[in-house]
Order: C-alpha cells, then structure tokens, then sequence
C-alpha cells in the first residue's frame, strides 16, 4: 500500500481500475468453468449448458447502453464498484442448497453475472481515456493493449480456477470463496478509487445514448459482425464438435479452449507491436479493414480443410490458432480506437454504446452457433463466420484515418 502511494496519481488510478478487472475477470471465467463443469455432471446437455448462459448476454447489450449512460452522470468509480457488488450477489445466488439450482435460477444469477461484467468492463475501458493525455495516442494504444489482452488470458486463467476449485471445494465451497474475496477486492476498491473519474461536466441526457459521431458507429457496426464471427462456430458449435465428433472428453475440451483464451489474450497484449507502434505507425480504419479482410479468409479455409483428405482434428487446431492470433490483434485494434475516437467529457456514453454492439455480436453468434450447427453442422457456422467477418472489413473502410505515435 506505501509502494501504492508513492505513485503518481494517474498510475495508481490505472493500476487500481486494472486490478480491479483482473480481479473480477478471474471470478468470471471460473464461475463460467464452474456453471459448465457442475451442470455437466449433473446430466445437461452442452445446448442446455449454453442456454444457462444466453441472459448472461442478453443482458449485456442492455448493460453497455444504460451502462454507459450511468457512468457519465455518476462516476466510473461509481459503476465499476457497482460491477464488483452484483458480481458477489451473483455467486451468493449460487450457494444456495442444490435443490434451489434450477435452470430459471441459474439464468438469474448469470444475467445478474452478465450486468457485473459489461458494468466492470465499460468503467475499466473508459477510465483509461482519463488516464491518458489526448496527444499520446501510442501510450494510449499500448494500456488499452495490455489491459484488453491481460484481462482474457486472465479468463483463460480463471477457467483453470474454476476446474480446481471445484475439485478442491466443491460447487459451493468454491462459489463462496471467489465471493469472500471479491467482496474484499470491492471494499478496497470503494475507498482507494478516485470519485469523480469519469463524470461527465454536463450531465448527459437520455437521448445522448444513441447520439454517436460517424466513426463510432461505423466502428460499432463493425465490432458487431466480428464478435458474431467469432462466437457463431467458439461457443455452442466448436466445444460439442470436439466432444460429440471428435471424442475428446470435458477435460480436453475445457483445457483446450481455456489455453486458446490464454494464448490469444497474451497475443492482444502485444498487438502494439504487431500492429507497427515501435515504427511510429497507430492503426486507423486503413488498418482495421486490411486485418479483417486477413481474418475471413481463416474460417473459410477451416471449411475448405474440414472437407478435404486432411486430418480434421489438426485443421481444426491449426485453423483455431491462426484464428485465435489474427482474431486478437483486431480486437485489440478495435479496443484502441474506440477509446481514441470517444469523447473525454462523458467517455463512457461512447465506450458503452460500443461494446452494447459487442454484447449484441455475442449474443446473435451465440444464438446462431447452436441452430445453425444443430441444423448444417459446422462447416456452415464457419462459412456464416467468413461472412461476417468480411462484413466487418467492408464497413471498416468508412473509418477515419488516425494520426503518428508519440
């Protein structure tokens, strides 16, 4: 804490925001592991599973809009703490006796988890636009890289956690523990986090909710069709692939994918690099249109392999790798322009209205990876995937372009 103090009060509020969403992304990837692993013991099948978590999306897309409006009139600091608060009720909601545990309230308690999440996100995503002086465009990158690729490879992390603590505490012994220390986590974060970050001088009307500039609708529509992409074969399709055709047990599925989360949130962080920012150059709308015009080309030949002689189990896994890296490097890509292009004055209006279009992406290719899998298999959720993403560069050629580095 002395260490904590010595700081400069910009770092420590950066630091704070980041500990805090590290925090809370640990509980929410073990929760998510713990939900799949318990359920599945008890019999579900992998699409009741996914059905316990469609209002944990559902309520994202909401989240980010009112989310966003929230921020603005009353803090960051304000609905990042609210974020951490829900997040422990969520697990408190799980500890209940097992007779309880029915899917209506398990769907609850993850919309409940959802509202956390997209609360803790738009406050941790906005703050560092604060954080960060307008003329230093390359600094600005560079945070948002780390804090956007440490958070999912710490999910991947917390998929791991989950599986442990289940193994060592059991279903609720494990839910309350994550809630214990959260709840620590939230009261620190009570006291230490800056009050007015994040609030707006003029205080925001309603009808600024939908209120964007070109460039951030554009950037929004975008990351709605590339966040579909991806979950439209990731989330229902792939894990019963691999179960129900491939044969790999829980265990290799669950382990696989959380490596594949960790690998591309490591990869997010060094999107800096990849991206040019050692050579002066910061990605712009040029830059987010060449990278997802590279990524539709993956998923199609995912579906081309899977249809040839070749081995599918290893086009899969090579295809999910090469998916996974250039996936990450425009999603991180994204994450920085968005908090570039918003407004200081009420940042999280922008940020929430933009990741509202990424809820909306997750919850269309969540819906769509189950029917359309169910329906055509997965060959055609890989060929939905390409499409979207090509969607995704089309509408990024609008985008402005953006300035050197610092």
């Amino acid at each position: 804490m002395h260490a904590l103090s010595r700081l400069a009060p910009d770092v420590r509020q950066y630091l704070l925001v980041t500990g805090n969403y590290w925090a809370f992304t640990l509980t929410d990837g073990a929760l998510r592991m713990l939900v799949v692993l318990h359920f599945h013991s008890l019999g579900y099948t992998p699409l009741q599973i996914a059905a316990l978590f469609l209002f944990y999306e559902i309520f994202g897309v909401v989240t980010n809009l009112v989310g966003g409006y929230l921020g603005a009139r009353l803090g960051l600091n304000c609905t990042m703490n609210i974020g951490l608060g829900l997040q422990v009720a969520a697990l408190l909601m799980l500890t209940v006796p097992a007779a309880w545990l029915t899917i209506p309230w398990v769907m609850g308690a993850q919309a409940l988890s959802g509202i956390a999440k997209d609360l803790n996100k738009m406050s941790a995503k906005s703050s560092i636009k604060l954080l960060v002086p307008d003329s230093q465009q390359g600094t600005l990158y560079k945070w948002v890289a780390i804090l956007t690729g440490s958070k999912n490879a710490l999910k991947g992390v917390g998929f791991f956690m989950g599986g442990a603590l289940l193994a060592l505490l059991g279903f609720t012994g494990a839910v309350l523990a994550m809630a214990a220390v959260l709840a620590l986590i939230w009261l620190a974060s009570v006291v230490l986090l800056k009050k007015d970050l994040g609030k707006a001088k003029a205080k925001p009307k309603f009808r600024d909710l939908l209120s964007k500039s070109r460039a951030i609708n554009l950037l929004s529509a975008a990351r709605l069709f590339l966040f579909g992409a991806r979950d439209v074969w990731f989330v229902v399709a792939l894990p019963v692939y691999l179960s129900s055709v491939l044969g790999w047990d829980f265990w290799m599925v669950g382990g696989f994918l959380a490596t594949w989360v960790i690998g591309y949130g490591m990869v997010q962080a060094f999107a800096p690099s990849i991206t040019g920012k050692a050579s002066g150059q910061l990605p712009d709308g040029r830059a987010a249109f060449a990278w997802a015009a590279v990524l539709a080309g993956v998923p199609a030949l995912i579906a081309m392999g899977m249809g040839s002689a070749w081995p599918v189990q290893w086009v899969l896994i090579g295809g999910l790798l090469v998916f996974g890296a250039v996936f990450a490097v425009n999603s991180s890509l994204h994450s920085y322009l968005i908090v570039s292009y918003a407004k200081a004055d009420g940042v999280s209006l922008d940020v929430g209205f933009y990741y509202m279009s990424n809820a909306a992406g997750r919850l269309l290719g969540t819906l769509l990876s189950g029917w359309v899998y169910q329906a055509y298999g997965l060959e055609a959720c890989l060929w939905i995937s390409s499409a979207f993403v090509l969607l995704a560069a089309l509408i990024s050629i609008g985008l402005p372009r953006h300035r050197a580095a610092d």
